[in-house]
């Protein structure tokens, strides 16, 4: 049977329309543990400024987002917009860590777990860390990110007994496929996670602790990868929405 044990806890916000729960952590993964328990799909969202800037001009995408189980504050910049508005967040929730804490459940509880997406070679090599680094985890399967039928992978997903699926398609292409594809899939547990494949594959290293805690990590990324410089323009950009409409902000 399945357990909402902290669904009643959730506090939403609305930073310029779209939905962000003020989750801390520790309740983000035992509402997610709650969800691999269950019986039906549920699916997470780690929302960070670009997730606000492209929902936007993607009304899809914003709709998808508004209507995901948890939705968690994956950057520094939506901690400031939070606070800014006046419903200042507990802590950052982002979705690398949480993707990690969560493979160690699984490890414990005998969830399976299926990665998808990033380039050739990728998820396999991801999939070999995090098995040696959770002993007991259970890989169902990997699958590189470039396809062309979404029914070949819905159907190597399920046959493959996964009950968490980790999606790195990066934003918004890989919420729309998860949503796209919900009605199809058996897992209880579906993640879009960005490049957090290439980080447990060891190709790209992390930012330092202290720039994570600083609000910095973007600039270790740009360093890392020049081509993120895309993804960190939309900044400002967010910046100036949250300031505009501020005083469109809702809780709950």
């Amino acid at each position: 049977m399945e357990t909402l044990c902290c669904e009643t806890h959730m506090k939403p916000v609305r930073i310029v329309g779209v939905r962000v729960d003020n989750t801390g952590f520790d309740e983000a993964v035992e509402l997610a543990t709650s969800y691999l328990r269950g019986d039906r799909l549920r699916m997470i969202v780690t929302a960070d400024a670009s997730t606000v800037v492209i929902a936007q001009r993607d009304p899809e995408f914003r709709e998808i987002v508004n209507s995901a189980d948890l939705v968690t504050a994956d950057s520094t910049g939506i901690l400031w917009a939070a606070k800014k508005l006046g419903h200042p967040f507990e802590e950052r929730v982002a979705g690398i860590d949480l993707s990690w804490k969560l493979c160690d459940v699984c490890a414990r509880e005998g969830h399976r777990v299926f990665l998808l997406g990033a380039a050739p070679g990728v998820a396999e090599r991801a999939a070999e860390n995090l098995a040696r680094r959770h002993p007991g985890l259970l890989i169902a399967g990997t699958r590189h990110g470039f396809f062309d039928s979404d029914g070949e992978v819905v159907d190597a997903v399920n046959a493959s007994g996964a009950d968490m699926l980790l999606v790195a398609l990066g934003i918004p292409k890989q919420e729309k496929w998860i949503d796209r594809n919900r009605s199809r899939l058996n897992v209880r547990l579906a993640i879009g996670v960005g490049g957090s494949f290439d980080v447990f594959a060891g190709n790209v290293r992390r930012a330092p602790s202290w720039m994570r805690a600083h609000g910095l990590e973007w600039v270790h990324r740009v360093l890392m990868d020049p081509r993120k410089i895309r993804k960190v323009a939309r900044i400002p950009r967010f910046m100036w929405l949250v300031t505009r409409h501020g005083s469109g902000a809702s809780s709950g």
